[in-house]
């Protein structure tokens, strides 16, 4: 899943709307667990009160030592669960056995409805108190105030750790649905990435089109594609034909010129037969870019490295009978992702010069480069070149020697076909004491002679 990637961009997207909305659920939990906690803490207090009150009535005196409540909570020393009866003069009447050595503040505000009044206070141990009081009328006693109370603190700290249960519970949730998300996005572009491998098996000349079962939204996609590899073939065919149709329909004026002025020794066809000449080295170099142009458009060729080059150093070996052509190929070379007949015009080249300067021997070797590179060396025994004159043949008709036949142009084509191909010509001392040019060409992912 890599940076900048869909699924990578989807999967964070999911994984970041998912952790803000497992929070906001956490806190939403605790949040309505707290209000569930406080409702039974008033529904408890409003009990008691009710407890109390019904005592007070039946007992003698609001004093009488048998008020009690069965809550045991009420019993424990500073526990926060307390009650306190007290006159209307504010004296205290009676103190649950919870309260031991102090007695509650006083609520303020009005008495609502059913003549209760809520709110919150500390006792003396910074106890945060849910507090609830209630007043009645007892004949003899006059008016009376019953406030009971149960610990807050209790419950905020209850919330708190179900606060912090939830998000433990809901971060593992988030980690199985993040897990989730991601092989339901790896899933879900499974089909691009089979598109993907269809493309490149194309480009690697593996299939002659984008084949495979794709669903309805990426099918026309793939439909597209192999309209564009149809059409962008007929248009190179149409390209080759019509640039075959210019090299015959001008040649043969030309030859005819030719012709011509060379019977004739005058100026004018010494002139016409020199023009000529121009004309035609001149249409032969745009014949040979417009066919190079044509090429680089070609996808899905490949071509058995091995093969070519053994079959070129047996026919340079036969026509150079007095040059040692020697071919080495390692066994791991692998195929070259292009056109056969561009390889052979590359390597073709290049061995044809190695034979025509070399002195005895020229050694033709071939093998893997790196990621997905083809690394093919052409050595010779010659007299070499100079950095300077190396940089100089690769120019566009250049020649340091213009006795050797030759018009200049086999390594200018040479280097037009590396382009074409992202590859690379260099040319160094070489070991046997002469040149070395060294080719450097996309290979292919795999081929097989079946």
């Amino acid at each position: 899943m890599q940076r900048g990637s869909i699924a990578f961009r989807l999967f964070w997207l999911s994984a970041g709307w998912l952790i803000v909305t497992l929070v906001a659920t956490a806190f939403l939990l605790t949040e309505l667990y707290s209000q569930a906690l406080d409702r039974d803490l008033s529904e408890s207090l409003d009990f008691h009160i009710a407890s109390l009150v019904g005592q007070t009535l039946s007992s003698e005196s609001p004093a009488s030592p048998d008020l009690a409540l069965a809550d045991a909570r009420f019993a424990r020393p500073t526990s926060g669960w307390y009650w306190q009866i007290r006159s209307e003069t504010g004296a205290i009447l009676n103190l649950s056995p919870s309260l031991v050595g102090t007695i509650l503040p006083e609520l303020t505000g009005a008495f609502g409805a059913g003549g209760v009044r809520r709110g919150v206070i500390m006792d003396a141990y910074d106890q945060r108190l849910s507090a609830a009081e209630r007043q009645i009328l007892l004949a003899g006693t006059g008016r009376i105030s019953i406030l009971v109370t149960g610990n807050l603190s209790d419950l905020e700290s209850q919330a708190a750790a179900f606060r912090g249960q939830a998000i433990i519970v809901l971060g593992v949730v988030a980690l199985i649905l993040a897990a989730m998300s991601a092989m339901l996005t790896r899933f879900a572009l499974r089909p691009i990435e089979r598109l993907r491998e269809a493309v490149e098996a194309v480009r690697e000349g593996e299939r002659p089109t984008v084949e495979g079962e794709f669903p309805q939204e990426i099918s026309p996609l793939a439909d597209e594609v192999n309209e564009l590899l149809r059409s962008n073939t007929q248009i190179i065919e149409r390209a080759r034909n019509q640039v075959g149709n210019l090299a015959h329909g001008l040649k043969t004026p030309l030859a005819v010129l030719r012709n011509e002025a060379d019977a004739d020794t005058s100026l004018l066809g010494r002139t016409v037969m020199t023009e000529t000449e121009n004309m035609s080295r001149i249409v032969s170099t745009y014949l040979d870019k417009a066919r190079l142009a044509a090429r680089s458009s070609v996808v899905g060729k490949r071509s058995d490295t091995a093969a070519v080059l053994a079959r070129l150093g047996r026919v340079m070996a036969k026509i150079n009978k007095a040059c040692d052509v020697a071919t080495v190929v390692d066994e791991a070379t692998p195929w070259f992702r292009g056109d056969e007949s561009d390889l052979e015009e590359m390597v073709g080249n290049l061995l044809d010069n190695g034979c025509k300067w070399a002195r005895t021997s020229v050694r033709l070797s071939a093998g893997p480069d790196g990621a997905r590179r083809v690394r093919i060396v052409i050595d010779d025994d010659g007299p070499g070149l100079s950095q300077e004159d190396a940089e100089k043949v690769l120019r566009r008709g250049v020649r340091l020697d213009e006795k050797t036949p030759g018009s200049g142009l086999g390594l200018d084509i040479v280097k037009e076909l590396v382009d074409v191909y992202g590859g690379s010509l260099t040319l160094t001392p070489s070991e046997m004491g002469g040149l070395k040019a060294t080719l450097l060409l996309p290979a292919a992912r795999s081929g097989t002679r079946a």
